[in-house]
């Protein structure tokens, strides 16, 4: 079952945030993890939600990053700042990027923009929600076990997506927290986001599939429970390997990068859902990928 409104996924999995941008609350016996950070314009609705299902926000001791993107650690600071004992966790990798000047002002940049799309000014003034900088605490890696209450959560090193990408993995929920690691899903379509490296992004769908899934959680449109969840990642793997064909196939056509991102963003842009993100977005991702592939085919190595 695909689940695309914020609210309960299971007893102790909830979905915050809006459909486009999605964090999740897990619940463990008196100790609560938000994992995701989204974008800073779904403030007021994480605050009216968290209310409306009586959370005791004294309980969330732990804020997990599960990549740097600009959309996916939007809310960090806010909640930092409101929940002070809560650990902000992420990998090696992304604190040393939220180190760097230029990210946090490009994230900044970014999250500030998307404030006027969704009328946000005033409640943006009155919270506060601009971001000066996102403190990782405490970084994690390959295997490690975090606790949240009586539960386990596996962290998982996925990169491909982005470099600093991790995964979260609840046995005793069978559930996987993957944000983007795992591609966009939005209806019976997965988006493939092989932004940083193709290669070790089907890698990390292969890594992923080892895992029993039941409830799979993306942080764009939602999560997935049941036998579409068992499947997803299969789905996923699928899609990238079609997108690679569809990017080799133009790079190999064109030999020229800037032509064939057009050429390839148009395809991929053809029935994506109208809250989707900007034309401009999917073309830098596009253009991401296809760099790699351009790169990979100069090497001999680009795959058909």
């Amino acid at each position: 079952m695909f689940i695309d409104k914020p609210g309960k996924v299971t007893e102790r999995i909830l979905f915050l945030g809006r459909r486009e941008s999605c964090v999740y609350l897990l619940k463990g016996k008196d100790e609560y993890a938000l994992l995701g950070g989204g974008m800073a314009y779904i403030v007021p609705e994480i605050l009216d939600q968290l209310r409306a299902h009586e959370i005791d926000e004294g309980k969330i001791s732990r804020i997990i990053i599960l990549h740097s993107h600009f959309d996916h650690c939007g809310v960090v600071e806010f909640f930092k700042k409101r929940w002070p004992w809560a650990v902000v966790t992420a990998s090696a990798r992304a604190r040393e990027l939220l180190e760097t000047p230029k990210v946090i002002e490009t994230i900044a940049r970014l999250n500030r923009s998307m404030i006027p799309h969704y009328g946000r000014e005033k409640q943006s003034e009155n919270l506060g929600l601009d971001i000066s900088r996102i403190t990782v605490e405490q970084t994690v890696g390959d295997g490690d076990v975090l606790r949240c209450g009586d539960l386990d959560m596996q962290v998982l090193e996925v990169p491909g997506h982005s470099s600093c990408s991790i995964a979260v993995y609840v046995p005793a929920e069978k559930a996987l927290f993957a944000s983007d690691a795992g591609g966009i899903p939005f209806g019976d379509r997965i988006f493939t986001a092989a932004n940083s490296n193709f290669d070790l992004y089907q890698q990390s769908l292969q890594k992923m599939m080892q895992y029993p899934v039941e409830v799979y959680l993306a942080e764009h449109y939602g999560a997935v429970t049941g036998e579409e969840a068992h499947l997803f990642l299969k789905k996923a793997a699928v899609a990238a390997r079609e997108t690679r064909h569809i990017l080799e196939a133009s790079y190999a056509r064109t030999e020229d990068v800037l032509k064939s991102t057009d050429e390839v963003t148009d395809i991929l842009m053809a029935g994506t859902p109208e809250d989707f993100l900007p034309r401009a977005v999917i073309a830098m991702v596009v253009g991401q990928m296809m760099r790699f592939i351009a790169r990979a085919a100069g090497k001999g190595k680009g795959r058909r």
